[in-house]
């Protein structure tokens, strides 16, 4: 028996030397499967094939990279580098090169990425004479590739009537007609997307039988990672290529599939035994990664779920901490409470920021914990997207927030002009550049004086110029008069942004909303917190200085340094870190919202929160929040039904309740919170427009204070001493150690015990005192 075979613990022994039949693996977080597939190719090749005779399938040029390396220390780079190892569409583009002729194709066909697609369809749209702002490229795409990924071609997406309503109900009924159009222009001019390198290779191997046993003859092994992953045009591929030898390996973990708006299916690994009646099932069961008490609690968790392959994950690892929970009165306190316990453990075990991770169900969610780590003087990077600010909605209404600040701001002023679409096409833009280089004067003032300064354009692109300046000039007009929040909300809702955004419910959109409400909530804070504190100066102006402060931030130097890791949940999958946070867990926001009455989808919900736990090593947290505002309110919620999933022996409830009580009373009132019975029960709308009420609490400019609801009343601010006890709407627990001043000027100086020190105007400070 080879060397290597001993490094394997027996079920991943007998996972690699069965090669009789078709094979499903299915390994468990942490328990070695990268390796298991690595040694069976490796073992192979030693048991007589040869490396063109087999074929590995993966989902990232990574994984496919790095599994070459490993097989070729074992078998020498030269074999190593003749295997057919790759993703799916590197190796199908690889066949279609080859067999071309059979489609219709020549082997010098382009493949369109996806922004000559979206381009295509752009054209295709407008030719049509269709609304872009309905037909949107990224939705119309999108609604595409799902039919190409189930296989469903341009006539019989046309004669489907599940598909037309669909397109109906989102008003794009014409959607047929546009794919009809697409699949012909992509023909006529010799190339491919994405989505059609899985489809031709289906229909090659469909209509040319010779051809798909020429290749199921070459390929005498198949082995595909990640098969949870795999969409119904990938798993039909694999079975045209197998079902005659029925030498396949798949490897993947059911409990793991968490990529359906991908299009992925779970049932291609939940019934693959059925599918291929002879397989032999191998169970990757060891836990190397997790202790066992982050284990036993993601076990107990997983196991509620009714659609999956039963399997026991265990660890041999040391016993570990139990997962800690913490309750924080709003996402903010819940920013400061995981700061707080990052800088804590660091100085514990004397470790690196690259030991922990912050894991959100949202990518809106970054913005509080990227403004604690600032605070505090912590780098952080975001894994697989951009930092908050940086993100280009939110680029886009700050370039809406300059120009209004400054009209003269170039940049601010050729980033919008045109966005959202108002038929000011680049010609125009042009135009009125040259014509403010040349009088040496700002592009806002040609807008404003056309003539004056030459610019030659026709009556209709001078009506969509002035549409646009008169719609900044109202927002002008209006900045000096309303707070951040007031001024900013506005912008929002009158410049058509959120519209634009809220035209279709594609996961790129929705992620761009909740980015735009993030940033609603950031505005809200901002004036809130400067008014609590005494502080004026709430205009526009003012939030922008403090933004360019955070953007600045964000293109630091130090690029390679150790930094905390921010990032969804679907990125973290695959990854592993010391200390793991999983922050946000509280009803309608992890389970999502979206979710509603599917049991399928809550399922999937629930194997997101097991890749979240069973990325960490040593130590997981999990966290929620009181209250959060959001839509333009604060909205109060419960904590998570997953919280309740998990075995409470593996937990470590909050120690203290949130009225200081006995450590065993605070226990009880959680268990009892998250039970529902002490939380305001409040449905999160799923595609509400930013609310057009103000906060009470935020007053305009020019009027006289309003004192929040949730503010003191004058005898509690008479009355108020230092050594009380208090619990803030935003910043949780808190002890006052100075209070000064009277009447409208009364101040206290609060230590909370999560957001440190600050000085509180009592007329506006939202508070009650606790004891």
């Amino acid at each position: 028996m080879a060397d290597y075979l001993n490094e394997l613990n027996e079920s991943q022994r007998d996972a690699v030397l069965y090669n009789d039949g078709p094979s499903l693996v299915i390994a468990g977080a942490g328990s070695g499967k990268t390796r298991v597939l690595t040694y069976k190719i490796a073992y192979l090749l030693e048991s007589g094939y040869n490396p063109w005779n087999i074929l590995a399938l993966t989902f990232t040029n990574k994984a496919a990279r790095e599994m070459k390396e490993r097989i070729a220390r074992q078998v020498g780079e030269q074999r190593a580098q003749r295997l057919w190892m790759g993703t799916f569409h590197s190796v199908f583009s690889r066949i279609l090169r080859a067999e071309a002729s059979y489609i219709g194709f020549t082997s010098h066909f382009t493949i369109y990425d996806t922004s000559d697609s979206k381009s295509l369809l752009r054209s295709i749209i407008k030719e049509m004479g269709l609304d872009e702002k309905v037909y949107k490229p990224g939705s119309v795409q999108s609604r595409i590739s799902n039919a190409k990924n189930h296989l469903v071609l341009p006539s019989a997406y046309a004669s489907n009537r599940e598909a037309y309503e669909g397109d109906l109900a989102a008003k794009m009924p014409a959607i047929r007609d546009i794919y009809r159009r697409y699949w012909e222009r992509c023909r006529q001019a010799g190339a491919m997307d994405f989505d059609d390198l899985l489809v031709y290779t289906y229909v090659l191997f469909r209509d040319f039988p010779e051809v798909a046993k020429r290749y199921s003859e070459q390929f005498r092994y198949v082995l595909v990672d990640e098969y949870q992953d795999t969409n119904y045009a990938q798993h039909s591929i694999v079975l045209q290529l197998t079902q005659l030898n029925q030498r396949v390996c798949v490897v993947g973990d059911d409990a793991q599939s968490i990529y359906s708006f991908r299009g992925a299916d779970i049932d291609n690994i939940l019934y693959f035994t059925k599918i291929y009646p002879n397989t032999r099932v191998f169970k990757l069961e060891q836990n190397y990664r997790s202790t066992q008490t982050i284990v036993c609690a993601a076990n107990s968790l997983i196991e509620k779920n009714e659609q999956q392959i039963r399997k026991e994950v265990f660890s041999e690892k040391e016993r570990g901490e139990p997962i800690g929970v913490f309750q924080a009165y709003s996402d903010m306190e819940e920013g400061e409470i995981v700061v707080n316990k990052i800088a804590e453990l660091r100085r514990k075990h004397d470790g690196s920021y690259n030991d922990f991770a912050i894991l959100y169900r949202t990518n809106a969610q970054s913005r509080i914990f990227e403004e604690s780590l600032r605070k505090r003087g912590m780098p952080y990077k975001i894994y697989g997207g951009l930092s908050f600010y940086q993100r280009k909605e939110i680029k886009d209404i700050i370039a809406y927030f300059r120009l209004v600040v400054n009209p003269n701001d170039e940049e601010a002023f050729k980033r919008i002009i045109n966005y959202p679409a108002r038929g000011i096409g680049d010609t125009t833009v042009g135009k009125v550049i040259a014509a403010a280089n040349d009088r040496g004067v700002s592009l806002w003032a040609v807008l404003c004086e056309p003539i004056t300064y030459g610019l030659t354009i026709n009556k209709g692109t001078h009506t969509k110029l002035q549409g646009f300046r008169e719609l900044i000039e109202g927002f002008i007009e209006q900045v000096n008069e309303k707070s951040a929040y007031e001024i900013g909300t506005e912008i929002i809702r009158h410049s058509g942004i959120i519209n634009d955004v809220c035209q279709d419910t594609s996961p790129e959109n929705l992620s761009r909303k909740e980015n735009i409400e993030e940033l609603v909530t950031g505005l809200n804070d901002f004036c809130a917190m400067r008014q609590e504190e005494g502080n004026t100066n709430l205009s526009l102006i003012d939030f922008l200085s403090e933004v360019s402060l955070l953007t600045d931030q964000d293109s630091d130097k130090d690029a390679d340094g150790e930094k905390v890791t921010l990032m969804t949940v679907h990125s973290a999958k695959g990854l592993e870190f010391r200390h793991v946070f999983v922050v946000g867990l509280e009803e309608n926001l992890f389970p999502s919202s979206m979710v509603g009455d599917s049991p399928r989808a809550m399922e999937e919900e629930r194997r997101l929160f097991y890749v979240a736990i069973t990325r960490a090593e040593e130590n997981c947290f999990l966290s929620f929040a009181k209250s959060r505002f959001r839509y333009g309110k604060t909205e109060f919620g419960n904590p998570s039904r997953f919280l309740k999933d998990i075995d409470t022996r593996f937990l470590k409830l909050p120690q203290e309740s949130i009225l200081g009580r006995r450590v065993d009373e605070g226990a009880g009132r959680f268990r009892r919170e998250m039970e529902g019975s002490s939380f305001k029960e409040r449905q999160r709308p799923q595609a509400q427009i930013i609310a057009p009420t103000l906060p009470r609490n935020l007053k305009r400019m020019d009027s006289s204070p309003v004192p929040p609801p949730a503010a003191s009343t004058d005898a509690a601010v008479a009355d108020i001493q230092v050594g009380q006890s208090i619990e803030h709407e935003r910043f949780g627990l808190g002890e006052v150690v100075k209070v000064e001043g009277t009447g409208d000027n009364a101040k206290a100086t609060i230590r909370f015990k999560n957001a440190g020190e600050k000085q509180l105007l009592l007329r506006f400070a939202r508070f009650k005192v606790v004891k």
